[in-house]
């Protein structure tokens, strides 16, 4: 830049020096103006490059749970199984699943409003899925595409795909059944399994899925999985849940780790980081199946199950000591333990005085609770109409 002083005042120029048969000499020159023309020029540059609005769109949770599904080919595998897409369908039975699966991690809501909730994200833009495809009615003609065989290979496939990604340690692994509440309708008959039960959750009002999973010892992931009907009491569902659960286990184990002659889930094999005992699958349950046949069925199961829950209301084993339950009321003592002074006979007070306890004065006043001076722990007495505060302390 080269300034020059025309009749008093600065004017830039700007200039182009080359080498010109080996002597520097200016190549071209180009008038830019006074400092003030400089200035003018350079704010109107940029309000052109500013941007007339700007959109906020949701990313970060929405591209982190796209690239799981994408690393565990999930769109992939329900394709796979279920077939491809039909031609007048905005996107393939795999899409419209995966899709639901991350907005109820994501964003949990209806079908109805995905669209709606979908248009104010940047999903768009890495799945190549608008929003005009995805109507709710779409997602309701996917999952019909999905019989109950097919969700149970998808199931499969998935959790095999999870423990080699992942080389997760299905070694130790444990059930946990509970029910959870829906919101389908009550004349809604496309939906037997909900059925109206007792709820965990004391929503009474709605229609309940009971649920038994076996998921990884570290980090809870889910492997297996079977639902049955709210109406159904758990004490009732839990052999068969036991088997269905305990044989997809180890059928599951034994494909990942490649070991098909350990399909019966009595011999180890080894399997993620850490080696898979398929006999070794721990059964976790509360009280609502505590019974003696679920326990003697978990005995003679063909898999060795380890089980941890509570054993009250159970015959006692052999050689197990009984202990009398806790009552309400006290037991009266031995005869020589009982109190030598009847009532109505003086005893002898703090020091030296005599306080007469009728009947009527040991039965009645409140249980008062002291701790003197001097004393390690707090004694109890009771305090009748004759006796006289602060001179009748309570006998440890």
């Amino acid at each position: 830049m080269y300034k020059k002083i025309i009749n008093g005042k600065p004017y830039y120029y700007l200039r182009e020096m080359g080498w010109v048969e080996g002597k520097p000499k200016m190549v071209s020159e180009r008038y830019l103006g006074s400092a003030a023309d400089i200035v003018a020029a350079m704010d109107a540059v940029e309000a052109a490059m500013l941007p007339q609005r700007i959109l906020h769109l949701k990313f970060g949770d929405l591209a982190a749970v796209w690239s799981m599904l994408t690393d565990l080919d999930v769109v992939g595998v329900i394709d796979e199984v279920v077939g491809a897409r039909r031609s007048d369908a905005g996107a393939s039975v795999g899409q419209y699943l995966a899709l639901a699966a991350l907005g109820r991690l994501v964003k949990p809501g209806s079908k109805r409003a995905f669209a709606d909730w979908w248009a104010t994200t940047a999903g768009d833009r890495f799945s190549k899925i608008g929003a005009k495809v995805l109507d709710h009615r779409k997602f309701w003609d996917a999952m019909h595409a999905v019989d109950a065989a097919a969700l149970q290979e998808i199931s499969t496939r998935l959790a095999i795909k999870m423990i080699e990604t992942f080389d997760l340690d299905v070694s130790s692994v444990a059930l946990d059944m509970t029910n959870f509440a829906t919101y389908i309708d009550t004349t809604n008959d496309k939906a037997p399994i909900a059925q109206r039960g007792k709820a965990k959750q004391k929503r009474t009002d709605l229609r309940l899925v009971g649920l038994g999973m076996v998921v990884t010892r570290n980090g809870g992931v889910p492997l297996v999985w079977h639902a049955y009907p709210g109406n159904r009491p758990d004490v009732t569902q839990f052999p068969a849940l036991i088997d269905h659960l305990a044989g997809s286990y180890t059928q599951l184990a034994a494909t990942a780790t490649g070991d098909a002659s350990s399909g019966s889930g009595s011999a180890g094999v080894g399997g993620g980081s850490g080696g898979a005992d398929l006999g070794a699958m721990t059964v976790v349950f509360d009280a609502g199946q505590n019974s003696a046949a679920n326990f003697a069925h978990l005995g003679r199961h063909r898999v060795a199950l380890r089980r941890v829950g509570p054993t009250l209301g159970l015959p006692r084993p052999v050689g197990a000591v009984r202990r009398r339950p806790r009552t309400g009321r006290c037991r009266p003592l031995p005869r020589g333990q009982r109190n030598r002074h009847p009532p109505g006979r003086l005893r002898p007070g703090p020091q030296g005085r005599t306080h007469s306890f009728p009947n009527s004065a040991r039965r009645s006043g409140p249980i008062i609770h002291r701790h003197h001076p001097g004393q390690s722990r707090t004694t109890t007495g009771r305090v009748g109409r004759d006796a006289v505060p602060g001179e009748n302390p309570p006998h440890p």
